[in-house]
């Protein structure tokens, strides 16, 4: 059934997961389909590869995030 409400009305999707301010992980409420966000800003399907991307993306953001706290704000 929730792949008719797709076909229909396209996908519903949300977010998912925050990798960075730009780049973001979809998932559509009804069918489950998982989607990211490419370097062009477009969706696109959310494969291994991308997913091993985006989370070495991830860590590199946080790292970077972390060496521009001052230190006794952390």
């Amino acid at each position: 059934m929730s792949h008719i409400h797709c076909s229909f009305f396209g996908h519903d999707y949300i977010v998912s997961k925050d990798v960075t301010q730009h780049v973001k992980e979809y998932e559509c409420k009804h069918c489950k389909k998982q989607m990211t966000t490419s370097g062009n800003g477009e969706l696109i399907p959310l494969t291994p590869k991308f997913q091993e991307i985006n989370s070495v993306l991830k860590t590199m953001y946080k790292k970077k995030a972390r060496r521009k706290t001052p230190i006794f704000a952390r």
